[in-house]
Protein backbone atom coordinates (compact mmCIF):
# COMPACT_ATOMS: atom_id res chain seq x y z
CA UNK A 1 0.00 0.00 0.00
CA UNK A 2 1.22 3.60 -0.75
CA UNK A 3 1.58 6.77 1.44
CA UNK A 4 -1.45 8.08 -0.05
CA UNK A 5 -3.33 4.56 -0.34
CA UNK A 6 -3.14 4.54 3.62
CA UNK A 7 -3.79 7.98 3.99
CA UNK A 8 -6.77 7.65 1.61
CA UNK A 9 -7.77 4.18 3.62
CA UNK A 10 -7.90 5.79 7.11
CA UNK A 11 -9.73 9.48 6.08
CA UNK A 12 -13.10 8.59 7.59
CA UNK A 13 -11.43 6.70 11.10
CA UNK A 14 -11.07 8.66 13.83
CA UNK A 15 -9.48 6.34 16.74
CA UNK A 16 -12.57 7.39 19.08
CA UNK A 17 -15.10 6.24 16.14
CA UNK A 18 -15.39 2.69 17.92
CA UNK A 19 -17.40 4.44 20.92
CA UNK A 20 -20.32 4.73 18.37
CA UNK A 21 -19.97 0.80 17.31
CA UNK A 22 -21.70 -1.70 19.41
CA UNK A 23 -19.35 -3.41 22.09
CA UNK A 24 -18.77 -6.81 24.02
CA UNK A 25 -16.39 -8.41 25.79
CA UNK A 26 -15.34 -4.95 27.59
CA UNK A 27 -16.22 -3.12 31.31
CA UNK A 28 -18.83 -0.71 32.73
CA UNK A 29 -16.26 1.76 34.65
CA UNK A 30 -18.13 3.09 37.53
CA UNK A 31 -16.13 5.70 37.85
CA UNK A 32 -16.51 8.00 34.68
CA UNK A 33 -13.95 10.90 36.03
CA UNK A 34 -11.67 8.65 37.59
CA UNK A 35 -11.47 6.75 33.89
CA UNK A 36 -11.05 9.79 31.62
CA UNK A 37 -8.10 11.25 34.12
CA UNK A 38 -5.96 7.45 33.03
CA UNK A 39 -7.13 8.05 29.33
CA UNK A 40 -5.41 11.34 29.58
CA UNK A 41 -2.33 10.10 31.54
CA UNK A 42 -1.98 7.41 28.98
CA UNK A 43 -1.99 9.80 25.74
CA UNK A 44 0.78 11.71 27.31
CA UNK A 45 2.96 8.69 27.78
CA UNK A 46 5.40 7.51 25.11
CA UNK A 47 3.59 4.71 22.77
CA UNK A 48 5.41 1.21 23.43
CA UNK A 49 6.54 0.03 19.86
CA UNK A 50 6.91 2.57 17.04
CA UNK A 51 5.54 2.25 13.80
CA UNK A 52 8.66 1.26 11.78
CA UNK A 53 8.84 -1.78 13.66
CA UNK A 54 5.27 -2.19 13.34
CA UNK A 55 5.90 -1.94 9.30
CA UNK A 56 9.12 -4.14 9.40
CA UNK A 57 7.18 -6.79 11.07
CA UNK A 58 4.17 -6.50 8.33
CA UNK A 59 7.33 -6.87 5.61
CA UNK A 60 8.26 -10.30 7.05
CA UNK A 61 4.40 -11.70 7.16
CA UNK A 62 3.98 -10.33 3.85
CA UNK A 63 7.11 -13.36 3.38
CA UNK A 64 4.85 -15.59 5.55
CA UNK A 65 2.03 -15.33 3.37
CA UNK A 66 4.11 -16.28 0.26
CA UNK A 67 6.08 -19.11 1.77
CA UNK A 68 9.20 -18.05 2.48
CA UNK A 69 9.06 -17.51 5.99
CA UNK A 70 7.26 -19.39 8.87
CA UNK A 71 5.39 -17.49 12.16
CA UNK A 72 5.71 -18.48 15.78
CA UNK A 73 3.65 -16.73 17.83
CA UNK A 74 3.82 -17.76 21.83
CA UNK A 75 3.27 -16.62 25.37
CA UNK A 76 0.87 -16.29 28.31
CA UNK A 77 -2.63 -16.64 28.29
CA UNK A 78 -2.72 -13.58 30.30
CA UNK A 79 0.31 -11.93 32.01
CA UNK A 80 0.00 -11.27 35.87
CA UNK A 81 0.69 -8.39 37.71
CA UNK A 82 1.67 -10.77 40.80
CA UNK A 83 4.11 -13.01 38.64
CA UNK A 84 5.75 -10.56 36.61
CA UNK A 85 9.57 -10.60 37.13
CA UNK A 86 12.73 -10.77 34.53
CA UNK A 87 13.11 -14.21 35.21
CA UNK A 88 9.77 -15.22 33.35
CA UNK A 89 10.35 -13.17 30.65
CA UNK A 90 13.37 -14.01 30.01
CA UNK A 91 12.36 -17.93 30.45
CA UNK A 92 9.81 -17.49 27.92
CA UNK A 93 11.93 -16.12 25.67
CA UNK A 94 14.63 -18.42 25.91
CA UNK A 95 11.76 -21.23 24.79
CA UNK A 96 10.70 -19.00 22.07
CA UNK A 97 14.28 -18.74 20.93
CA UNK A 98 14.96 -22.86 21.00
CA UNK A 99 11.30 -23.57 19.22
CA UNK A 100 12.06 -20.70 16.34
CA UNK A 101 15.52 -22.60 15.73
CA UNK A 102 14.14 -26.12 15.55
CA UNK A 103 11.00 -24.62 13.28
CA UNK A 104 13.80 -22.76 11.38
CA UNK A 105 15.32 -26.71 10.76
CA UNK A 106 12.48 -28.02 9.35
CA UNK A 107 10.96 -25.38 7.32
CA UNK A 108 14.61 -24.74 6.47
CA UNK A 109 12.92 -20.65 6.19
CA UNK A 110 13.32 -18.01 8.49
CA UNK A 111 10.87 -17.86 11.63
CA UNK A 112 9.26 -14.71 12.40
CA UNK A 113 8.96 -14.36 16.43
CA UNK A 114 6.11 -12.79 18.16
CA UNK A 115 5.58 -12.71 21.93
CA UNK A 116 2.16 -13.01 23.55
CA UNK A 117 4.01 -10.27 25.93
CA UNK A 118 4.34 -6.85 26.67
CA UNK A 119 0.19 -5.99 26.61
CA UNK A 120 -1.68 -9.54 26.76
CA UNK A 121 -3.39 -8.38 30.08
CA UNK A 122 -7.31 -8.78 28.72
CA UNK A 123 -9.21 -11.79 28.71
CA UNK A 124 -12.55 -12.39 26.47
CA UNK A 125 -14.68 -14.39 29.78
CA UNK A 126 -17.97 -17.06 28.56
CA UNK A 127 -19.91 -14.87 30.97
CA UNK A 128 -20.30 -11.52 32.62
CA UNK A 129 -20.34 -12.95 36.22
CA UNK A 130 -19.46 -16.25 38.61
CA UNK A 131 -20.68 -17.86 40.85
CA UNK A 132 -19.35 -19.05 43.68
CA UNK A 133 -20.92 -20.45 46.94
CA UNK A 134 -24.11 -18.33 46.58
CA UNK A 135 -22.11 -15.26 45.86
CA UNK A 136 -22.42 -13.59 42.31
CA UNK A 137 -19.14 -11.45 40.77
CA UNK A 138 -17.98 -9.66 37.74
CA UNK A 139 -15.98 -12.69 36.05
CA UNK A 140 -12.34 -12.00 36.09
CA UNK A 141 -11.08 -9.71 32.91
CA UNK A 142 -7.66 -10.11 33.46
CA UNK A 143 -5.11 -7.63 35.77
CA UNK A 144 -5.59 -4.79 33.22
CA UNK A 145 -9.19 -4.65 34.15
CA UNK A 146 -10.08 -6.21 37.53
CA UNK A 147 -8.22 -8.92 40.13
CA UNK A 148 -8.33 -12.31 40.17
CA UNK A 149 -9.58 -12.38 44.11
CA UNK A 150 -12.69 -13.40 44.04
CA UNK A 151 -14.18 -10.28 46.09
CA UNK A 152 -16.30 -7.38 45.45
CA UNK A 153 -13.32 -4.82 45.86
CA UNK A 154 -11.10 -7.00 43.51
CA UNK A 155 -13.56 -7.71 40.80
CA UNK A 156 -14.93 -3.85 40.22
CA UNK A 157 -13.04 -2.70 37.01
CA UNK A 158 -10.53 -0.09 37.90
CA UNK A 159 -9.42 1.94 35.34
CA UNK A 160 -5.93 2.58 37.13
CA UNK A 161 -4.87 -0.67 36.25
CA UNK A 162 -4.33 0.39 32.45
CA UNK A 163 -1.28 2.17 34.10
CA UNK A 164 0.20 -0.43 35.79
CA UNK A 165 -0.23 -2.86 32.43
CA UNK A 166 1.88 0.05 30.69
CA UNK A 167 4.15 0.29 33.22
CA UNK A 168 5.11 -3.33 32.95
CA UNK A 169 4.63 -3.80 29.18
CA UNK A 170 7.38 -0.98 29.25
CA UNK A 171 9.44 -2.85 31.40
CA UNK A 172 8.90 -6.01 29.38
CA UNK A 173 9.86 -4.66 26.43
CA UNK A 174 13.16 -2.42 27.46
CA UNK A 175 14.25 -6.45 28.80
CA UNK A 176 13.30 -8.24 25.43
CA UNK A 177 15.07 -5.96 23.58
CA UNK A 178 18.01 -6.19 25.19
CA UNK A 179 17.90 -10.08 25.21
CA UNK A 180 17.43 -10.16 21.51
CA UNK A 181 20.32 -7.82 20.40
CA UNK A 182 22.72 -8.10 23.93
CA UNK A 183 23.96 -11.91 23.03
CA UNK A 184 21.73 -13.67 25.14
CA UNK A 185 19.96 -14.70 21.68
CA UNK A 186 23.04 -16.04 20.36
CA UNK A 187 22.91 -19.23 18.02
CA UNK A 188 25.61 -21.29 19.38
CA UNK A 189 23.77 -20.90 23.30
CA UNK A 190 20.17 -21.48 21.53
CA UNK A 191 21.63 -24.86 20.32
CA UNK A 192 23.42 -25.82 23.21
CA UNK A 193 19.73 -25.17 25.32
CA UNK A 194 18.19 -27.64 22.57
CA UNK A 195 20.95 -29.92 23.38
CA UNK A 196 20.59 -30.16 26.60
CA UNK A 197 16.91 -30.71 26.48
CA UNK A 198 17.45 -33.78 24.28
CA UNK A 199 20.11 -34.97 26.40
CA UNK A 200 17.21 -36.38 29.07
CA UNK A 201 16.15 -39.40 28.18
CA UNK A 202 12.39 -38.99 27.76
CA UNK A 203 13.33 -36.33 24.67
CA UNK A 204 15.80 -38.73 23.36
CA UNK A 205 13.91 -39.54 20.68
CA UNK A 206 14.39 -35.83 19.03
CA UNK A 207 18.08 -35.97 19.34
CA UNK A 208 18.72 -36.14 15.38
CA UNK A 209 16.93 -33.21 14.98
CA UNK A 210 18.95 -32.09 17.62
CA UNK A 211 22.20 -33.61 16.16
CA UNK A 212 21.73 -32.07 12.54
CA UNK A 213 21.21 -28.58 14.13
CA UNK A 214 24.91 -29.23 16.13
CA UNK A 215 26.49 -30.55 12.78
CA UNK A 216 24.98 -27.06 10.64
CA UNK A 217 26.35 -25.05 13.70
CA UNK A 218 29.85 -26.96 13.48
CA UNK A 219 29.78 -26.68 9.60
CA UNK A 220 28.98 -23.00 9.91
CA UNK A 221 32.19 -22.63 12.41
CA UNK A 222 34.54 -24.30 10.60
CA UNK A 223 33.41 -21.97 7.72
CA UNK A 224 34.25 -18.97 9.87
CA UNK A 225 30.71 -18.23 10.10
CA UNK A 226 30.13 -17.30 13.92
CA UNK A 227 29.01 -14.63 16.12
CA UNK A 228 31.89 -12.37 16.00
CA UNK A 229 31.48 -11.96 11.91
CA UNK A 230 28.07 -12.64 11.24
CA UNK A 231 26.68 -10.56 13.52
CA UNK A 232 22.56 -11.79 12.76
CA UNK A 233 23.90 -15.21 15.03
CA UNK A 234 24.02 -12.95 18.05
CA UNK A 235 20.72 -11.29 17.68
CA UNK A 236 16.99 -11.27 16.88
CA UNK A 237 14.10 -9.84 15.79
CA UNK A 238 11.64 -10.00 18.06
CA UNK A 239 8.15 -8.97 18.18
CA UNK A 240 5.42 -8.59 20.77
CA UNK A 241 0.94 -9.14 20.23
CA UNK A 242 -2.09 -9.21 22.30
CA UNK A 243 -5.56 -8.75 21.59
CA UNK A 244 -7.27 -5.72 20.96
CA UNK A 245 -9.65 -5.88 23.94
CA UNK A 246 -9.66 -2.99 26.20
CA UNK A 247 -9.97 -0.24 23.45
CA UNK A 248 -10.08 3.02 25.98
CA UNK A 249 -6.55 1.43 26.49
CA UNK A 250 -5.64 1.27 22.89
CA UNK A 251 -7.25 4.39 21.71
CA UNK A 252 -5.25 6.21 24.25
CA UNK A 253 -1.98 4.91 23.21
CA UNK A 254 -2.77 4.88 18.98
CA UNK A 255 -0.40 7.66 17.49
CA UNK A 256 0.09 9.09 13.78
CA UNK A 257 3.29 8.11 12.39
CA UNK A 258 5.65 11.02 11.02
CA UNK A 259 6.65 9.17 8.80
CA UNK A 260 3.58 8.07 6.72
CA UNK A 261 1.13 10.20 8.07
CA UNK A 262 -1.47 7.35 9.22
CA UNK A 263 -2.17 5.95 12.61
CA UNK A 264 -0.25 3.23 14.32
CA UNK A 265 -1.61 1.37 17.77
CA UNK A 266 1.20 1.63 19.98
CA UNK A 267 0.71 -0.73 22.67
CA UNK A 268 2.28 -3.41 20.46
CA UNK A 269 3.54 -4.70 17.48
CA UNK A 270 1.00 -6.18 16.22
CA UNK A 271 -2.88 -6.64 17.86
CA UNK A 272 -5.08 -9.02 17.32
CA UNK A 273 -9.12 -9.59 17.36
CA UNK A 274 -10.84 -12.08 19.37
CA UNK A 275 -13.20 -14.96 18.34
CA UNK A 276 -15.65 -13.31 20.61
CA UNK A 277 -15.41 -9.65 19.21
CA UNK A 278 -14.80 -10.38 15.51
CA UNK A 279 -18.38 -8.78 14.34
CA UNK A 280 -17.75 -6.77 11.65
CA UNK A 281 -20.02 -4.15 12.70
CA UNK A 282 -18.46 -4.12 16.24
CA UNK A 283 -16.27 -1.62 17.90
CA UNK A 284 -13.20 -4.06 18.28
CA UNK A 285 -13.38 -4.24 13.95
CA UNK A 286 -14.21 -0.94 13.66
CA UNK A 287 -10.64 0.63 15.95
CA UNK A 288 -8.33 -2.27 14.18
CA UNK A 289 -8.96 -1.18 10.73
CA UNK A 290 -7.58 2.23 10.82
CA UNK A 291 -4.02 1.57 12.12
CA UNK A 292 -1.41 0.57 10.15
CA UNK A 293 -0.19 -2.43 12.37
CA UNK A 294 -0.09 -6.01 11.39
CA UNK A 295 -3.76 -7.11 12.34
CA UNK A 296 -4.88 -10.94 13.71
CA UNK A 297 -8.32 -12.32 13.18
CA UNK A 298 -9.57 -15.35 15.08
CA UNK A 299 -11.50 -17.82 13.24
CA UNK A 300 -13.60 -20.39 15.06
CA UNK A 301 -16.45 -22.65 14.09
CA UNK A 302 -19.05 -20.11 13.88
CA UNK A 303 -16.78 -17.59 11.06
CA UNK A 304 -18.79 -17.97 8.32
CA UNK A 305 -17.42 -17.37 5.00
CA UNK A 306 -19.57 -13.96 4.08
CA UNK A 307 -18.21 -12.71 7.36
CA UNK A 308 -14.56 -13.85 6.82
CA UNK A 309 -15.53 -11.80 2.93
CA UNK A 310 -16.90 -9.04 5.00
CA UNK A 311 -13.72 -8.36 7.48
CA UNK A 312 -10.98 -9.09 5.42
CA UNK A 313 -12.40 -6.25 3.25
CA UNK A 314 -13.07 -3.93 6.13
CA UNK A 315 -9.63 -4.80 7.65
CA UNK A 316 -7.50 -4.97 4.61
CA UNK A 317 -9.56 -2.77 1.82
CA UNK A 318 -6.03 -2.55 -0.33
CA UNK A 319 -5.31 -6.58 -0.13
CA UNK A 320 -1.89 -5.89 1.19
CA UNK A 321 0.01 -9.18 1.79
CA UNK A 322 1.24 -9.50 5.69
CA UNK A 323 -1.64 -6.86 6.73
CA UNK A 324 -3.78 -9.78 8.01
CA UNK A 325 -3.01 -12.72 9.67
CA UNK A 326 -6.37 -15.51 9.63
CA UNK A 327 -5.88 -17.41 13.27
CA UNK A 328 -7.69 -20.90 12.81
CA UNK A 329 -8.85 -22.02 16.13
CA UNK A 330 -11.60 -24.86 15.82
CA UNK A 331 -10.70 -28.16 17.86
CA UNK A 332 -9.08 -31.29 17.14
CA UNK A 333 -11.62 -33.44 14.76
CA UNK A 334 -13.41 -30.05 13.87
CA UNK A 335 -10.61 -28.74 11.20
CA UNK A 336 -11.68 -30.41 8.14
CA UNK A 337 -15.19 -29.33 8.93
CA UNK A 338 -14.81 -25.90 9.23
CA UNK A 339 -11.12 -24.69 7.57
CA UNK A 340 -11.58 -25.44 4.24
CA UNK A 341 -14.49 -23.46 3.34
CA UNK A 342 -12.28 -20.24 5.28
CA UNK A 343 -9.88 -21.31 2.94
CA UNK A 344 -11.90 -21.24 -0.07
CA UNK A 345 -13.71 -17.84 0.81
CA UNK A 346 -10.19 -16.46 1.04
CA UNK A 347 -9.62 -17.88 -2.22
CA UNK A 348 -12.37 -16.92 -3.92
CA UNK A 349 -11.56 -13.19 -3.06
CA UNK A 350 -8.04 -13.56 -3.90
CA UNK A 351 -7.28 -12.31 -0.37
CA UNK A 352 -3.62 -11.69 0.47
CA UNK A 353 -3.38 -13.57 4.12
CA UNK A 354 -1.22 -15.36 6.34
CA UNK A 355 -2.94 -18.47 7.93
CA UNK A 356 -1.44 -19.82 11.62
CA UNK A 357 -3.06 -22.24 13.93
CA UNK A 358 -4.26 -21.67 17.16
CA UNK A 359 -4.61 -25.34 18.88
CA UNK A 360 -5.22 -23.92 21.87
CA UNK A 361 -8.44 -22.70 22.31
CA UNK A 362 -11.02 -25.47 20.86
CA UNK A 363 -9.19 -27.78 22.85
CA UNK A 364 -10.16 -27.19 26.78
CA UNK A 365 -11.19 -29.77 28.71
CA UNK A 366 -12.24 -30.47 32.45
CA UNK A 367 -9.23 -33.22 33.70
CA UNK A 368 -10.67 -36.25 36.15
CA UNK A 369 -9.15 -33.74 39.18
CA UNK A 370 -11.49 -31.08 38.40
CA UNK A 371 -8.55 -28.88 36.52
CA UNK A 372 -9.16 -26.65 33.43
CA UNK A 373 -6.80 -28.76 31.14
CA UNK A 374 -5.55 -29.24 27.54
CA UNK A 375 -4.22 -32.66 26.25
CA UNK A 376 -0.70 -32.72 24.39
CA UNK A 377 -2.43 -35.02 21.80
CA UNK A 378 -5.18 -32.96 21.08
CA UNK A 379 -2.72 -29.90 20.24
CA UNK A 380 -0.94 -31.77 18.08
CA UNK A 381 -3.69 -33.68 16.35
CA UNK A 382 -4.87 -30.24 15.63
CA UNK A 383 -1.80 -28.79 14.27
CA UNK A 384 -1.35 -31.49 12.04
CA UNK A 385 -5.13 -31.78 10.65
CA UNK A 386 -4.02 -28.12 9.77
CA UNK A 387 -1.22 -28.62 8.17
CA UNK A 388 -3.46 -31.50 6.20
CA UNK A 389 -5.90 -29.33 5.14
CA UNK A 390 -3.92 -26.72 3.66
CA UNK A 391 -1.79 -29.58 1.98
CA UNK A 392 -5.45 -31.00 0.14
CA UNK A 393 -6.10 -26.97 -0.49
CA UNK A 394 -2.59 -26.39 -1.99
CA UNK A 395 -2.40 -23.89 0.15
CA UNK A 396 0.50 -22.24 2.66
CA UNK A 397 -0.11 -23.33 6.49
CA UNK A 398 2.18 -20.03 7.45
CA UNK A 399 2.61 -20.29 11.30
CA UNK A 400 1.36 -21.57 14.74
CA UNK A 401 -0.21 -20.02 17.85
CA UNK A 402 0.29 -21.23 21.30
CA UNK A 403 -0.23 -20.44 24.80
CA UNK A 404 2.97 -21.27 26.45
CA UNK A 405 5.63 -20.33 29.34
CA UNK A 406 8.97 -20.58 29.89
CA UNK A 407 7.86 -21.69 33.66
CA UNK A 408 7.70 -25.52 34.64
CA UNK A 409 3.75 -25.42 35.26
CA UNK A 410 1.79 -28.00 35.22
CA UNK A 411 -1.57 -26.82 33.42
CA UNK A 412 -1.47 -29.19 30.47
CA UNK A 413 -1.66 -33.01 30.13
CA UNK A 414 0.81 -35.64 28.39
CA UNK A 415 4.24 -34.66 26.61
CA UNK A 416 7.58 -36.89 26.69
CA UNK A 417 7.76 -35.83 30.14
CA UNK A 418 4.29 -36.89 31.08
CA UNK A 419 1.62 -34.31 33.31
CA UNK A 420 -1.32 -36.33 34.36
CA UNK A 421 -4.73 -35.33 35.39
CA UNK A 422 -2.99 -35.90 39.08
CA UNK A 423 0.00 -34.17 38.56
CA UNK A 424 -1.96 -30.63 37.61
CA UNK A 425 -2.34 -29.53 41.12
CA UNK A 426 1.57 -29.15 41.75
CA UNK A 427 2.35 -26.13 39.46
CA UNK A 428 -1.23 -24.92 38.59
CA UNK A 429 -0.29 -21.40 37.87
CA UNK A 430 -2.66 -19.56 35.10
CA UNK A 431 -5.00 -17.20 36.15
CA UNK A 432 -7.36 -18.19 33.25
CA UNK A 433 -6.67 -20.62 30.64
CA UNK A 434 -3.92 -23.37 30.88
CA UNK A 435 -0.75 -23.37 28.86
CA UNK A 436 2.03 -25.20 27.95
CA UNK A 437 5.24 -25.74 29.99
CA UNK A 438 8.85 -25.32 28.56
CA UNK A 439 9.30 -28.85 27.85
CA UNK A 440 6.18 -29.50 26.23
CA UNK A 441 6.10 -26.19 24.19
CA UNK A 442 10.04 -27.08 22.73
CA UNK A 443 8.95 -31.00 21.92
CA UNK A 444 5.84 -29.45 20.30
CA UNK A 445 8.29 -27.51 17.79
CA UNK A 446 10.31 -30.35 17.14
CA UNK A 447 6.85 -32.24 16.00
CA UNK A 448 5.93 -28.77 13.83
CA UNK A 449 9.41 -29.35 12.81
CA UNK A 450 8.68 -32.66 11.52
CA UNK A 451 5.39 -31.84 9.68
CA UNK A 452 7.17 -28.29 7.86
CA UNK A 453 10.15 -31.24 7.07
CA UNK A 454 7.95 -33.88 5.22
CA UNK A 455 5.98 -31.27 3.41
CA UNK A 456 8.82 -29.39 2.16
CA UNK A 457 10.38 -32.74 1.46
CA UNK A 458 7.19 -33.59 -0.41
CA UNK A 459 6.57 -30.17 -2.64
CA UNK A 460 10.34 -30.86 -3.82
CA UNK A 461 9.92 -33.67 -6.55
CA UNK A 462 7.33 -31.09 -8.08
CA UNK A 463 9.71 -28.13 -7.67
CA UNK A 464 12.16 -30.23 -9.55
CA UNK A 465 9.93 -31.35 -12.16
CA UNK A 466 9.18 -27.10 -12.59
CA UNK A 467 13.25 -26.67 -12.69
CA UNK A 468 13.17 -29.13 -15.82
Amino acid sequence: MTQDNRKTATQSWDKAGWRNYPRVQMPEYTDPAALAAVEAQLRQYPPLVFAGEARRLRNELAEVAAGRRFLLQGGDCAESFNEFSADNIRDTFKVILQMAVVLTWGAQLPVVKVGRMAGQFAKPRSAPTETVDGVELPSYRGDIINGFDFTADARTPDPKRMLAAYTQAAASLNLLRAFSTGGFADMQRVQSWIADFVGGSEAAKYRDIADHIRDAMAFMQAAGVNSETAHQLSKVDFYTSHEALLLEYEEALARIDTTTDTPVAGSGHMIWIGDRTRQPDGAHVEFCRGVQNPIGLKCGPTTTADDLKVLMEKLNPENEAGRLTLIARFGAGSVGDHLPRLIQAVQQEGANVVWSCDPMHGNVIKSSTGYKTRQFDSILREVREFFAVHNAEGTIPGGVHFEMTGKDVTECTGGVRAVTDEDLSDRYHTACDPRLNASQSLELAFLVAEELRARREAASPARRAEAV
